[in-house]
C-alpha cells in the first residue's frame, strides 16, 4: 500500500473511542510520548508552538479524578448534582490508562483563534498516531477543566480546552 492509501484509511477510521470501550493493558511509556510527540508537528503560525501538555498517569492521573469529582460536587446546586455523572467523571479517567491535558498558550504574536486551531491540529495528530496504533482516544471538554487547580498550573495567557483520553483497545 502506498503513503497516500495508508493516510486516507487512517484518517477514515479515526472515530473517538470512549473509556468505557478500553482494556486494561498498559500502554508503554514510549507510545504514550510517541503520541504526544506527533502533537508538536502540527502547523502554527510565526511558529508559536502554542499547545501545552500533561501527561497524567497512576497516582497523579487519581489526583486528577478526585479534584474534577470534587469540583463537580462543589460547583453543583444540589438539586442539580448527580451522582452517576459524578461517578462518571472519576470512571473515565480511571479507565484511560493516561489521560492528556491539553493547554493553549496564547503568545500575543497571532490571532487567539489562530493558536485555538493550531492546538486542535495538534490534537487531530494525537488522533490520528493512535488510530494508526490500534489504541482508543477522546477529547473531552467538560466545563470544569476551567476550575483545575491543583493539577494543572494555568497561566494568565493560557487556557484549558479538555482532556485526551488514552487507552488500549487490545
Amino acid at each position: 500500500m502506498n503513503k497516500a492509501t495508508i493516510l486516507k484509511e487512517i484518517i477514515e477510521q479515526r472515530r473517538s473511542i470512549f473509556p468505557k470501550d478500553y482494556t486494561d493493558t498498559e500502554i508503554s511509556q514510549e507510545m504514550i510520548e510517541e503520541i504526544v510527540n506527533s502533537a508538536t508537528f502540527a502547523p502554527n503560525h510565526k511558529r508559536t508552538k502554542p499547545w501545552r501538555f500533561k501527561i497524567f498517569k497512576g497516582e497523579e492521573k487519581a489526583k486528577l479524578a478526585l479534584e474534577m469529582q470534587t469540583i463537580y460536587k462543589t460547583s453543583q446546586p444540589e438539586h442539580l448534582f448527580l451522582e452517576k455523572k459524578y461517578t462518571d467523571i472519576g470512571f473515565k479517567i480511571n479507565k484511560a490508562d493516561a489521560v492528556v491535558s491539553i493547554i493553549v498558550n496564547f503568545s500575543g504574536m497571532v490571532p487567539e483563534w489562530e493558536e485555538i486551531a493550531a492546538v486542535s491540529m495538534a490534537v487531530q495528530n494525537m488522533y490520528l498516531t493512535c488510530t494508526a496504533n490500534h489504541i482508543g482516544s477522546y477529547w473531552s471538554s467538560p466545563k470544569i477543566v476551567d476550575d483545575l487547580k491543583d493539577s494543572l498550573t494555568i497561566e494568565e495567557n493560557q487556557k484549558c480546552l479538555g482532556l485526551f483520553y488514552i487507552g488500549s483497545l487490545e
